[in-house]
């Protein structure tokens, strides 16, 4: 378990690190890290409700996925440019057109493979499919913040929390669990 002087090394860590690359001449994007670090607040928040109940995707992997999820977003959108010199472009003619959905799509592929392994069937029980939403929704999200759209990433956190508390709530209160 983390404590605070664990915490605190680990940050004096991160920011020896950065200091260091940027006299190295090789500056962070703070704006990158904050995407990151939502995503992983985030992940965190939607992992914590699973965790407490117990469910077989918890904390840490809502968090991984989340976190996952906005790198690539972060990659796809700044990580590939639309033209390399030498690549027989005329500036003149470039289109500055580029496909950034294609990582978006494959995030969502790759989720869905992640969340076919937590489903399980146990003759007409079927086991795990609010796990793997959730995870669904973890990636979202983590698109979300990757993309810069925070409040959007917000207010999907906030809700899918709710749904899954509430209802659970009113599932017990009307006797179906």
């Amino acid at each position: 378990m983390l404590t605070t002087p664990k915490v605190v090394f680990l940050l004096k860590i991160l920011y020896y690190i950065a200091c260091k690359r940027e006299r190295d001449n090789m500056m962070i994007n703070f704006g990158f890290a904050i995407n990151i670090v939502l995503a992983l607040i985030l992940g965190f928040v939607l992992g914590l409700e699973r965790e407490l109940t117990n469910k077989y995707a918890g904390l840490r992997t809502h968090m991984l996925v989340c976190v996952g999820a906005c790198i690539f977003t972060l990659i796809s959108i700044y990580g590939f440019p639309t033209f390399a010199v030498g690549d027989n472009v005329d500036i003149t003619q470039a289109t500055g057109i580029r496909d950034t959905a294609r990582v978006a799509a494959q995030i969502v592929t790759g989720i869905g493979f992640i969340g076919a392994g937590t489903v399980l069937r146990n003759g007409p029980m079927v086991f795990g499919l609010t796990t793997a939403a959730t995870l669904w929704i973890a990636a979202s999200i983590g698109m979300a913040c990757g993309a810069g759209m925070y409040d959007v990433a917000l207010v999907s956190t906030i809700l899918s929390v709710a749904v899954l508390t509430l209802i659970r709530i009113f599932e017990k209160r009307i006797g179906i669990t």
